[in-house]
């Protein structure tokens, strides 16, 4: 079929084969002529077919060399339906992977349950023995935990409800847009989510297993942003489950300590990402980010951030860069002082009239196409493909 993108409001729901290919090739590419990094060798990845988590399997492998065995769920096509871009990412990755002589093997399941757990687990003993590295980079809107109970993650403030300046993306103009706010079971129910709690579950499970190396590391991603953007994520319920996560990397470390199992959270970049894409204020945020990053020459990608965190701050010659607050920052070009100030400036005058000059709106709409293998240079999107 001719695979076109069908967009409905922040979502896409048609992704593009040959398109997603070419993204991962892209990807790949980059972290070769980059060099090889000097790291893991037996890589999990948990959340592995997107964003940040397929950057950071592609790392491992192209970069480190690595086996890897990747963990998400993704929909296979039905019908005239095409299949979701991380399936494609998927199996681009796995087929570059092994062409270059790489172990890479992906389980395609719900990654909080435990069945997909003994999955891998059984898969890591056949093939690898133990891994050395764990890589969590899970973004799911609900879980079930093993009592049978399912928690959503919902989007809100804490304390109160928070309005500020958002942008249209149906007919770009400016407006406002308020963020309610949660109660006290949809705080829980979002940490539940998207806390540190599975990620630890993970981590016991390798351990009782003995699938997991003395002396491995695993890394957790978070977000903290500017004060602009406190309210929806530093202090709302992203936040309360980010800050989850944090505590669990602690008590990951502490817990494993006589095994040497070092647990970090990196603090990444704001990308266009699936779940940014949703979220209120932020798509305008991104906007003239991007534009005042890429002026200075200092703007980066998914792929981008994910080879800087560990060549030069998890792997680099001069050991793990870890930052006051425990964290490992990849954020530290997007929070320098000059850039958030002339974010802030431009947020202070940004208006319906104005938008296209102070935003970086094509490259919004570019990185959110290219997420399902749309406008990327070199396809030919008249050709009908094979979904």
């Amino acid at each position: 079929m001719i695979v076109e993108p069908k967009v409905k409001g922040f979502i896409c729901t048609t992704a593009h084969p040959t398109g997603c290919e070419k993204n991962v090739l892209r990807q790949i590419e980059y972290v070769k002529r980059k060099g090889k990094i000097d790291g893991a060798q037996k890589v999990l990845v948990i959340g592995a077919s997107t964003g940040y988590g397929l950057a950071s399997r592609i790392t491992a492998a192209f970069g480190m060399g690595a086996a890897t065995i990747g963990v998400s769920f993704e929909k296979e096509a039905t019908g005239k339906r095409t299949a979701t871009p991380g399936y494609y990412n998927t199996k681009a990755f796995d087929n570059m992977a092994i062409n270059e002589g790489l172990y890479s093997k992906s389980v395609n399941g719900d990654a909080f349950s435990r069945e997909i757990k003994d999955e891998v687990i059984s898969l890591i003993k056949k093939d690898l023995g133990k891994v050395d590295m764990v890589i969590y980079s899970l973004a799911a809107p609900r879980r079930t935990t093993a009592d049978g109970t399912t928690y959503t993650s919902v989007l809100k403030t804490v304390g109160e409800p928070f309005t500020q300046k958002n942008w249209n993306l149906k007919d770009n103009t400016i407006g406002e847009a308020t963020i309610p706010v949660a109660n006290s079971d949809e705080i829980l129910s979002t940490v539940k989510v998207m806390g540190g709690e599975d990620w630890s579950d993970w981590i016991d499970a390798l351990v009782e297993a003995d699938a997991i190396k003395d002396g491995a590391i695993t890394v957790a991603y978070s977000y903290i942003g500017p004060e602009l953007t406190y309210p929806i994520y530093h202090e709302g319920t992203i936040g309360k489950a980010k800050a989850h996560v944090s505590e669990t990397a602690i008590k990951i470390s502490e817990k494993y300590r006589d095994r040497m199992i070092n647990a970090y959270v990196s603090v990444n970049k704001a990308l266009v990402t699936q779940a940014s894409a949703a979220i209120p204020v932020v798509p305008l945020y991104l906007s003239v980010l991007y534009k005042i990053m890429k002026n200075k020459g200092i703007h980066e990608g998914c792929i981008e951030q994910m080879d800087r965190l560990y060549r030069d701050k998890v792997y680099g010659l001069d050991g793990r860069k870890i930052e006051t607050d425990g964290m490992i920052h990849v954020d530290d070009y997007e929070m320098r002082e000059d850039v958030q100030r002339e974010v802030m400036d431009v947020w202070n005058t940004i208006d319906s009239n104005n938008l296209k000059a102070y935003a970086d709106i094509d490259g919004y709409w570019l990185d959110f196409y290219n997420m399902f293998g749309f406008e990327i240079d070199g396809v030919d999107y008249s050709l009908e493909v094979e979904v």
